[in-house]
C-alpha cells in the first residue's frame, strides 16, 4: 500500500471516530460515545472536564434529561498525519431543543472540535478534545405549521429505540 493510500486510510477512519461521536451523543448512546475516547483520555467541554470514559454516560444523561432532541452536524474537518498520531479541528453546529419548553426553544451553538488521536493496537480513537465555543444563540420558535406533512416520517429517538439501531440490528456488515 502507498504512503498516500494509507494517508487515505487513516484520515478516513479519523473522521468516522468524529461523526460517530455525534451519533453517540445525539442518540445518547453512552457506548458508542465511550468507544471514540482511549481509556486514558481527556476532554474538555468547558463546562465539564475529565475522561472520556467518564464524560459518556455524563453528557448522554445530560442531554436526554434536558433536551428532547440534538443535532450535532461536522464540517470543515482538517486532520493532520504524523503516523501513528494525529490531530484534528472540526467545525461544529450544534442544535439542543429544550425539553417541554413552550413555546419550542432550543439552544443553537457554533463550535470547533480540537482533537488529538492516536492509532493503538491497529484502533484511531480521541487522545484529548477540547471544545471551543465561536459562539451561542437560543432561538424560540413559534409553532407554525411545517411546509410539508410531517405525520409520516420515522421519528428519531434516543438509543436503542431510533431506528437506525434497527437498521444495525438487521446487517451483519454494520453490527461486526
Amino acid at each position: 500500500m502507498t504512503d498516500d493510500i494509507r494517508a487515505l486510510l487513516d484520515k478516513q477512519s479519523i473522521y468516522e471516530v468524529l461523526i460517530a461521536y455525534c451519533r453517540g451523543v445525539d442518540r445518547c448512546d453512552e457506548a458508542l460515545v465511550r468507544s471514540v475516547y482511549h481509556d486514558d483520555s481527556f476532554d474538555d467541554h468547558g463546562y465539564w472536564r475529565g475522561s472520556g470514559a467518564d464524560f459518556a454516560p455524563f453528557v448522554t444523561r445530560r442531554l436526554a434529561a434536558a433536551n428532547s432532541a440534538t443535532t450535532h452536524a461536522i464540517t470543515n474537518v482538517m486532520i493532520e498525519l504524523d503516523g501513528d498520531s494525529a490531530w484534528s479541528e472540526s467545525q461544529v453546529m450544534a442544535t439542543l431543543v429544550r425539553k417541554d419548553s413552550q413555546p419550542l426553544q432550543a439552544d443553537v451553538m457554533g463550535a470547533r472540535y480540537l482533537d488529538r488521536l492516536s492509532r493503538r493496537e491497529g484502533v484511531w480513537r480521541i487522545d484529548e478534545r477540547t471544545v471551543v465555543l465561536d459562539w451561542h444563540k437560543t432561538e424560540i420558535w413559534a409553532g407554525d405549521a411545517p411546509p410539508v406533512p410531517t405525520e409520516g416520517f420515522a421519528r428519531g429517538r434516543r438509543y436503542p429505540e431510533d431506528p437506525v439501531y434497527a437498521m444495525i440490528d438487521h446487517s451483519p456488515a454494520l453490527r461486526d
